[in-house]
């Protein structure tokens, strides 16, 4: 199951009574320090709509301005986080899952 071990979930749906999901973050945080995005996905036909956006103002709002909010980000989305006002960071490290 996707959800679990998270502990913030926030999803998105169209403003039509009984929409399907289009949006989707997934987390995990203390709610104090830190809070990891695991999973943002927005349905395809959205891309470019400001639905991941709002998901990650969502995300900011509930845990408040003094919780860091990071996320490890696939090459082709990178331009994305830029563009919402994400700094890149150079001083992060990380060990890559076996492939």
């Amino acid at each position: 199951m996707m959800s679990k071990g998270a502990n913030l979930i926030v999803t998105a749906r169209l403003s039509v009574p009984g929409a399907p999901l289009v949006g989707f973050a997934r987390c995990r945080t203390d709610f104090a320090w830190a809070c990891y995005v695991a999973d943002l996905a927005v349905c395809a036909s959205l891309h470019g709509s400001g639905v991941g956006q709002g998901l990650m103002d969502e995300i900011r709002r509930q845990l408040g301005a003094d919780v860091t909010v990071l996320l490890i980000s696939v090459p082709e989305a990178v331009g994305i986080y830029e563009r919402i006002g994400m700094a890149l960071v150079k001083d992060a490290f990380y060990f890559r899952h076996a492939t």
